[in-house]
């Protein structure tokens, strides 16, 4: 997707990664590791950053950076990986909002963006999104936009080093569209 899309709110857009967002990103990451601790892995250099952009391009994968209206400042990212054809037709949803950024409902908005990505253009049926049970802020994010818990998956995901407990979180199109 190279076109940005705006929320109804017009606070945030998403768009897809550009060479020359390496540099800030990098920085961005930097300034976030005692905010990703534990979270996420806030190691990102330029050899990570070329490899997002390969997983981007692939089909599998929609990779979009989350842009404030205002100052087009990058704030965050969201993506969508191993994204399932045939009978399936779901997808893994991944979400982060640097430091500074946060508890200002821009991600509420940003992966409501994305569902209707999800739903209208990619054609999805599923939505998935795994979260672990600490991480309340991200989890509120998840009940705003509609998804239901279906369960926890235990030692998950290895996340610096150590695995992690998730809660598996989904929302379905027929859902999705049951509250617009």
């Amino acid at each position: 997707m190279n076109q940005a899309m705006r929320s109804n709110s017009k606070r945030v857009y998403l768009r897809g990664p550009e060479p020359e967002d390496c540099d800030s990103l990098i920085h961005l990451y930097l300034s976030s590791r005692e905010h990703f601790r534990g979270l996420t892995n806030a190691n990102f250099d330029r050899h990570r950053f070329e490899q997002l952009l390969v997983e981007a391009a692939k089909d599998t994968n929609a990779y979009f950076l989350v842009c404030r209206v205002d100052d087009d400042s990058i704030i965050g990212s969201l993506n969508f990986s191993q994204i399932f054809r045939k009978g399936f037709q779901n997808t893994y949803l991944g979400y982060q909002l640097f430091a500074g950024f946060t508890g200002n409902g821009y991600m509420t908005e940003a992966v409501s963006l994305g569902l209707r990505y999800a739903f209208l253009d990619l054609k999805l049926h599923r939505v998935e999104a795994n979260v672990q049970p600490s991480n309340k802020p991200s989890i509120a994010v998840l009940v705003r936009n509609g998804f239901a818990k279906e369960g926890l998956s235990r030692r998950y995901l290895k996340i610096n080093g150590r695995w992690r407990d998730h809660e598996r979180w989904a929302i379905l199109k027929e859902n999705w569209i049951a509250r617009k």
